[in-house]
């Protein structure tokens, strides 16, 4: 019996990643229709690298170390894209409920949990050209870049994580408010507090006492701290990659099992 039961339970696990993998697959093949939106999302981490990153490391304000500023900057412009991509993520989930394709979603045998981990995965996907973007703008500008394999995978795995993370959250906010409007209000509220409450654009060690407690429980230090020390050539991690990825792991497992019960509120 116990060897059945985990036969059982193994069997259930495998079709759940894989029906999870089926959504996810369905929905990265909406961008063979409209890859324009790849390219319009390349404008901004452009502009921050070639000019921000540009003047503010002419200008010598901020203290990074060993590191240059636009080393130092890069892997924080990455998971900025990524943050600002997957953040707004539930206006797509908006759209489906009004054109009733979420109703479809909620007669068949998927499990919910399924359905908001595959819709995590297709925005990690997605995630990854603002990857290639920002690597490819980063060589152009001579960032000292890491090209260790091995680092590159990993980079590919952080990046999946936190678009998963933050996509599940937005997610979860467009079940509670259920709108367009309301939505894109409390998305770019969020997108700017997450952003400059974290070390993409300067050390923690800059930011008041109260503020470094914000940032060390804001998601995105996490993935910056880890993508730096992954990405560039002497950068080393602040809290360690394996509680990098241990604290993006534990949050897209939490938001996924939130997303999950709140998800049939859509069509409520």
């Amino acid at each position: 019996m116990g060897t059945r039961s985990v036969g059982n339970a193994t069997t259930s696990l495998v079709q759940f990643f894989g029906k999870s993998v089926d959504i996810g697959e369905m929905e990265v093949r909406k961008l063979r229709h409209d890859p324009t939106e790849l390219i319009t999302r390349a404008v901004q981490p452009a502009l921050w690298l070639l000019v921000f990153g540009q003047v503010m490391s002419a200008m010598h304000v901020i203290p990074t170390g060993s590191l240059s500023y636009i080393d130092f900057i890069a892997p924080g412009i990455l998971a900025q894209s990524v943050l600002f991509i997957a953040i707004f993520y539930g206006i797509a989930v908006i759209w489906e409920r009004d054109l009733g394709i979420i109703h479809k979603f909620m007669v068949s045998p998927t499990p919910r949990g399924a359905l908001v981990l595959g819709k995590a995965l297709s925005a990690g996907v997605r995630a990854l050209s603002q990857a290639a973007i920002t690597y490819a703008l980063a060589l152009a500008i001579g960032v000292n870049i890491n090209w260790n394999p091995l680092n590159l995978v990993m980079v590919v795995v952080i990046v999946i994580l936190g678009s998963a993370l933050f996509s599940t959250f937005s997610l979860i906010i467009a079940t509670l408010v259920k709108t367009r409007e309301r939505f894109m209000g409390i998305g770019q509220v969020l997108t700017m507090p997450l952003f400059f409450a974290s070390n993409a654009i300067y050390p923690i060690s800059m930011m008041p006492k109260w503020l470094q407690g914000i940032a060390e429980a804001n998601p995105l230090t996490y993935m910056v701290d880890a993508l730096r020390a992954l990405m560039i050539v002497g950068a080393s991690s602040t809290y360690g990659i394996t509680l990098d990825f241990l604290a993006l792991l534990a949050g897209v497992i939490v938001l996924v099992a939130v997303g999950a019960k709140l998800y049939p509120r859509m069509v409520v």
